[in-house]
C-alpha cells in the first residue's frame, strides 16, 4: 500500500509516535504521573523480567484506553484449528498435501480467523515448548475483529494474494514472497484484497532469532537492515455494536467484546515489535567447489531451544542461486533427518517430479522424523525444521503418499 513507512532494523530499540500528535511519546521516563494528551502508559512484555539484558523483550505502548477495558472472554469454535495431535494416528510416511481450496465469496465469506487450518505440530502451548503449522485460506477482511495469540508468535508466509496487517504499532503490507512475523500478544486485524492463502508456523516458548553466522563472517543470509517494523498509527474509533477480540489461549480460541478499536496506540518505544523481511534480500551462501552444503546455510531465522545447536524450529528458504559444484551429483543429496521437515511451495516448481508441480498442484510437503527423502532445491520453497515428531492431523482427500524412485535418479510421485 502506497504510503506505508516501516523502521529499519533487527530488534532494535525503537521509538516512534504517529505525527498527528507530536510530542505524544513520553520523555525521560515510560510511566510519567499524566501521559501526554491523557494516553495510558500500557507495557506489552514479550519476556521475563528478569531475563539477561540481551534476550529482554518489552515495549511500552501509549494508546487512548487501556487493553484491559474489555468484556469477559468466552469459548468460541476453534474451527479446524487444534493442537491436540492425538486425533490422528501417528504416520511415518512421506506426505504431500495439495492446497487448501479457497472458498468463493460469493458462497461463503472466510476471514483470516475463520480460515486457519492446523495441519500438523508437536510440543504443547500448556508446556510452553513446541510448534504448530497451519494454513490459512480466506477471502474477505476482519471487520471489528482481531486477533491475538497468547500462545507463541506467528510466523506468516502469503502465498497467493497480499494482506494488509494493522497492529498495535502501525500497519504492514505483507505480500508473498515475503514474510512476517507477530509476536505473542500482540493484536493484529488482517484485510484481504480477494482469495487470500498462505502459511503459518507457531513457535510456542520461544521468539525467532536471527542463526549466528560462524565463519561466515559479520554478513550474509538475512541481514538484520532489511526487516522492517511499521511505524505508529492509531484510530480513535468508537463501535456501538461491539469489536471482538479473539485470544488463541492454551489451544483454544475465546472472545471478548469492547465498545472500541484495540488499535489506539498513538506512540510505542521498546524492542518487542512486529516485523516483515522480504526474501528476495536473502543473501545465499553456496557450495562452489564439490558436494553440497547442508540446508541450514539457508537458515532465515530460528527459534532455539534449551538445547545449545538444536532449535525449536528452523525457518529455511531455497531462493534462487547458482550451483556449480564440480564432479558431484547434481540433486541434492537423499537424506535422513532426526529432525521432521515441512516444506511450503511460494512459487515456482517442485523438481522431484519429472513433469514438475507448479503451486497450484501442490503445497505442502512433510517428512517426519528419520523419514527418507532427497532435498529440493527450487525456487521460492520454504522448509522448517523441527527437532522432534511430528504429527500430521489434517489428512484429508488433499493428502498424498510420495515416495522417492529407487533408481537414485529422477524421483516419482503418486497421486
Amino acid at each position: 500500500m502506497a504510503g506505508l513507512k516501516y523502521m529499519s532494523g533487527f530488534g532494535n530499540e525503537f521509538a516512534n509516535e504517529d505525527p498527528r500528535c507530536p510530542g505524544s511519546l513520553p520523555e525521560g521516563q515510560n510511566n510519567p504521573q499524566v501521559c501526554p494528551y491523557g494516553l495510558y502508559a500500557e507495557q506489552l512484555s514479550g519476556s521475563a523480567f528478569t531475563c539477561p539484558r540481551s534476550t529482554n523483550k518489552r515495549s511500552w505502548l501509549y494508546r487512548i484506553l487501556p487493553s484491559v477495558r474489555h468484556k469477559p472472554f468466552t469459548p468460541m469454535s476453534c474451527g479446524d484449528l487444534t493442537e491436540n495431535w492425538n486425533e490422528v494416528e501417528p504416520d511415518p510416511n512421506q506426505l504431500r498435501w495439495k492446497p487448501f481450496i479457497i472458498p468463493k465469496s460469493s458462497e461463503n465469506k472466510v476471514d483470516f480467523i475463520s480460515g486457519l487450518h492446523t495441519v500438523c505440530g508437536a510440543g504443547d502451548s500448556k508446556s510452553r515448548n513446541g510448534i504448530a503449522i497451519h494454513m490459512y485460506t480466506c477471502n474477505t477482511s476482519m471487520t471489528d475483529k482481531c486477533f491475538q495469540n497468547a500462545d507463541g508468535d506467528f510466523l506468516i508466509v502469503p502465498q497467493q494474494g497480499e494482506i494488509l496487517i494493522t497492529t498495535e504499532f502501525g500497519k504492514m503490507m505483507v505480500e508473498p514472497n515475503e514474510i512476517c512475523v507477530i509476536q505473542q500478544g500482540m493484536r493484529f486485524s488482517v484485510d484481504v484484497f480477494g482469495e487470500t492463502r498462505g502459511y503459518i508456523l507457531e513457535v510456542f516458548g520461544a521468539h525467532f532469532e536471527l542463526p549466528d553466522l560462524g565463519p561466515i563472517g559479520a554478513n550474509g543470509l538475512a541481514n538484520p537492515r532489511d526487516f522492517q517494523t511499521p511505524v505508529a498509527w492509531y484510530e480513535d474509533r468508537t463501535v456501538a455494536t461491539g469489536y471482538t477480540v479473539v485470544n488463541k489461549y492454551q489451544g483454544k480460541l475465546f472472545s471478548c467484546q469492547q465498545d472500541f478499536s484495540p488499535f489506539n496506540v498513538v506512540a510505542w518505544h521498546g524492542n518487542y515489535t512486529p516485523y516483515k523481511y522480504n526474501l528476495e534480500n536473502f543473501m545465499a551462501i553456496n557450495c562452489v567447489a564439490f558436494d553440497h552444503a547442508d540446508p541450514s546455510i539457508f537458515t532465515v531465522l530460528t527459534a532455539k531451544s534449551t538445547r545449545p545447536g538444536v532449535a525449536i524450529a528452523d525457518f529455511v528458504i531455497f531462493p534462487p542461486r547458482w550451483g556449480v559444484a564440480d564432479h558431484t551429483f547434481r540433486p541434492p543429496y537423499y537424506h535422513r533427518n532426526c529432525m521432521s521437515e515441512f516444506m511450503g511451495l511460494i512459487k515456482g516448481h517442485y523438481e522431484a517430479k519429472e513433469e514438475g508441480f507448479p503451486t497450484v498442484y501442490v503445497c505442502a510437503y512433510a517428512y517426519t522424523c528419520t523419514s527418507a527423502h532427497i532435498y529440493m532445491y527450487m525456487i521460492v520453497y520454504i522448509y522448517i525444521y523441527i527437532p522432534c515428531y511430528v504429527y500430521c492431523v489434517r489428512l484429508t482427500e488433499t493428502c498424498h503418499l510420495h515416495r522417492q524412485s529407487p533408481s537414485g535418479r529422477s524421483p516419482t510421485a503418486y497421486l
